[in-house]
């Protein structure tokens, strides 16, 4: 059902198209950087997500929310991550039609000598030429239009889509500290 008969308008379809072209080019520019270590950006994100959960472990399907991932998806990826000895699948110990991946010792290994590559992958391409508040109006503009992508805010992603106060902990948007900030390991 459509709520207009207007096309959209020049600056619309620029910004969309600009918008689409960025969503097709990134992931295969991470990709392409992240080679050199032997992962695609999204193992990347994967053993990121997992150095920082508790244990170094996660649900399948709670990495998959986290992740922006289907289940299919991140099963394929963390049997890729199994096959390169990065991480492990067991049965999870609290529900066991579940299963949970576990960073190994190779994986947490990994994920430390590749986090720089990936900072300046992402530095290089995103961030360098933007000033501290045009970082901010990014993240302000994709959390809003990712909010009327996933209004039930299914993803931990967009778990946060009100301003949260600057004490509030929100898993995908964590304030003051950040999880993805170096820890002792």
């Amino acid at each position: 059902m459509t709520t207009t008969d207007t096309a959209l308008r020049h600056g619309e379809r620029v910004a969309v198209a600009r918008l689409h072209a960025l969503l097709e080019l990134l992931p295969t520019a991470l990709d392409h950087r992240m080679a050199a270590a032997g992962l695609t950006a999204f193992e990347y994100t994967l053993l990121e997500a997992l150095w920082e959960a508790d244990g170094h472990r996660m649900r399948l399907s709670a990495l998959a929310a986290r992740t922006n991932a289907t289940l299919p998806r991140l099963s394929r990826v963390v049997t890729s991550l199994e096959k390169k000895g990065l991480a492990t699948r067991t049965p999870c110990a609290e529900d066991g039609r579940a299963f949970n991946a576990e960073l190994t010792d190779r994986g947490m290994a990994t994920f430390h000598d590749t986090r720089p590559l990936h900072a300046d992958a992402v530095r290089e391409m995103i961030l360098d030429d933007l000033s501290d508040d045009e970082v901010d109006q990014l993240a302000g503009l994709a959390l809003k239009i990712l909010g009327r992508l996933d209004p039930d805010r299914r993803l931990d992603i967009t778990a946060c889509l009100a301003d949260p106060a600057p004490a509030a902990e929100c898993p995908a948007d964590p304030l003051p500290a950040c999880p993805a900030d170096p820890r002792e390991d």
